[in-house]
């Protein structure tokens, strides 16, 4: 089975790979050094720097081979170079409004960079799949655990691609 495309901004992949980058060129030698220094202690058994050192670093490497997969199955779409700016796509930004009149203004994103804090909702998350393709005026419904809600497109933006200063 063929893994499914991870969409990604340009920031997102650059935020993987730092975290990659810290895990493997920072954190993974400190345990190791922990690790080493505790085996040479004696008896391993009892040893706590040297179990949770153990248990760290395996946690360590699970998460290193997540983001190796993750940064190999991505795909790069860098939002300021979206051609349709009138619907909503891969990276837009759009304010929508539910029958109460209340705003949210969401920035659609891969599902690794996805942060509720910071209104960035992952390209495969319910409203973000009704969302696709919406221009604004569209009406359209999300369904919910708690039911079914119904959102107005109000705006629509995407980023200002970035020229290159000399």
């Amino acid at each position: 089975m063929e893994p499914r495309t991870n969409y990604i901004t340009p920031a997102g992949l650059a935020a993987l790979r730092a975290r990659y980058d810290r895990l493997l060129g920072t954190e993974r030698p400190e345990i190791v050094a922990i690790v080493s220094w505790a085996a040479g202690n004696g008896d391993r058994s009892e040893n706590g720097d040297y179990l949770y050192g153990r248990k760290r670093m395996r946690e360590i490497d699970r998460e290193l081979a997540r983001l190796a997969k993750k940064m190999k199955t991505a795909k790069v779409v860098d939002p300021a170079a979206q051609p349709d700016r009138a619907r909503a796509w891969f990276g837009a930004t759009v304010t929508i409004a539910d029958e109460n009149d209340e705003q949210r203004t969401l920035t659609l994103v891969g599902d690794d960079e996805q942060d509720a804090s910071s209104h960035k909702i992952g390209w495969s998350a319910p409203i973000a799949r009704a969302l696709r393709g919406a221009a604004v005026g569209d009406l359209r419904t999300v369904r919910l655990p708690a039911g079914e809600k119904e959102w107005e497109v109000l705006e629509i933006s995407y980023p200002e691609a970035v020229t290159p200063q000399p």
